[in-house]
């Protein structure tokens, strides 16, 4: 019996990251009770795994997109759902998976608990990069970083994806959508070796996007979550050639670090209040509301002046972010460009995710080390409402990017 049951990835099991794959199990015995599980393992060779407990219908099937776990990771119908709870078995573990030319592989399986054997199983390849998206690594003067050029005459909409650390698979997949993307990070080098930040060099980013063969329109989007979100806010408040921003889970006043443009400082840096650093009996630590409040008088030096933009900004905000204390920062920033009659910006809330909102399907990650601070983070979010929403953010900064950075002659067939 074991040798006929088949387990499919449908429409096909060689797809993008972002995509959803239907996972449907046949040939079982009428009602029987069978295991799911996946597993994959990360740039760092730690092994993430999940698994959830399904009963067969009538004709002895499976099928993730319409029937409930009853147990396991997690139960109910969530046809990704052994994607975005794979958990490693260690705490605090996020999944390292930040290079684009390397797909993720998944391998799924189905088991027969009782008798102790597997019945079927199938890989899976999550693609980053697709056919004719090209990768350029760029060191050219102050940039370092990571260009990402999809295939046709274009013109093409250009986006810098910011990061607070090196990662390059955001950039790709945005550029299989039909954008030219260039990926930098915040920090080129460890933050505990960093004094200051320099705006130039974001802006060479710009410039060097902007001279792009392929590259259409008058100004270029910006990308940013966390850390990398309150220098997308700078970015776009001192350089007029930003378009479109979007801001993800940060701080609306610059943090850590003093920020410099040509040679002075421009802003300083936002308080940060170690005492209200919560400890939890995981041996991680909540955040959340230790950034002081950015208009009080010792940070006003550090609030950036977002009012003087000329872009477009989505701001988005997780109200279980256990990180910063996001939606009281998108509340402020909103007041504020309200109050200068400024009109220029749209949010969203989502209610119950955490700080890591990353790309669909992504393992969900509640605590992990925080490179900033030297500690492990409690980062918050209930893992199917996180999951939820990073599949409806994805697609909202694809539409926000659309509707600002559009080219008249752009190559519809990449949308």
């Amino acid at each position: 019996m074991a040798s006929q049951i088949s387990l499919k990835l449908l429409p096909r099991a060689r797809c993008f990251f972002d995509e959803p794959v239907q996972i449907k199990v046949t040939w079982l015995r009428s009602r029987q009770v069978v295991t799911m599980r996946a597993r994959s393992t990360d740039e760092r060779g730690v092994l993430f795994s999940s698994s959830a407990i399904y009963r067969a219908d009538d004709r002895g099937e499976v099928h993730l997109n319409k029937q409930p776990s009853i147990g396991g990771s997690f139960v109910g119908v969530e046809p990704m759902g052994l994607l975005w709870s794979l958990r490693a078995e260690a705490l605090h573990q996020y999944f390292q998976k930040e290079k684009a030319l390397e797909p993720q592989v998944v391998t799924f399986s189905v088991h027969d608990e009782e008798e102790g054997r597997v019945l079927a199983e199938a890989t899976s390849e999550r693609l980053l990069l697709g056919d004719g998206v090209t990768r350029l690594p760029v060191i050219e003067g102050n940039i370092n970083g990571v260009l990402f050029t999809p295939p046709g005459a274009g013109p093409f909409p250009a986006v810098l994806d910011l990061n607070s650390f090196p990662t390059e698979k955001r950039a790709a997949l945005l550029a299989n959508k039909g954008f030219v993307v260039l990926a930098l990070c915040v920090f080129n080098v460890k933050p505990e070796n960093t004094k200051e930040i320099h705006l130039d060099r974001f802006r060479d980013g710009i410039d060097f996007l902007q001279r792009q063969p392929k590259v259409g329109g008058n100004g270029v989007g910006v990308l940013s979550r966390s850390k990398a979100s309150d220098i997308a806010l700078s970015v776009a408040a001192f350089l007029p050639s930003v378009k479109a921003c979007v801001w993800i889970n940060g701080c609306s006043a610059n943090t850590f670090f003093p920020l410099y443009y040509n040679k002075r400082q421009i802003l300083s840096t936002q308080l940060f209040d170690s005492s209200k650093v919560i400890p939890t009996e995981s041996g991680a630590f909540i955040n959340k509301y230790a950034h002081t409040n950015p208009l009080a008088e010792e940070n006003k030096g550090s609030l950036i002046p977002i009012e003087q933009a000329k872009a477009q900004f989505l701001f988005v905000a997780s109200e279980d972010d256990m990180c910063c204390n996001s939606k009281a920062y998108v509340d402020e920033m909103v007041e504020r460009l309200k109050r200068h009659g400024k009109d220029n910006f749209e949010s969203i809330c989502y209610r119950t995710a955490g700080h890591i909102l990353n790309l669909p399907f992504s393992p969900f990650c509640p605590s992990s080390p925080h490179r900033m601070c030297g500690y492990r983070a409690i980062w918050g979010g209930e893992p199917r409402a996180h999951a939820a929403a990073e599949v409806h953010l994805w697609k909202k900064i694809q539409e926000f990017f659309r509707a600002h950075l559009s080219c008249d002659d752009a190559d519809e067939s990449n949308k």
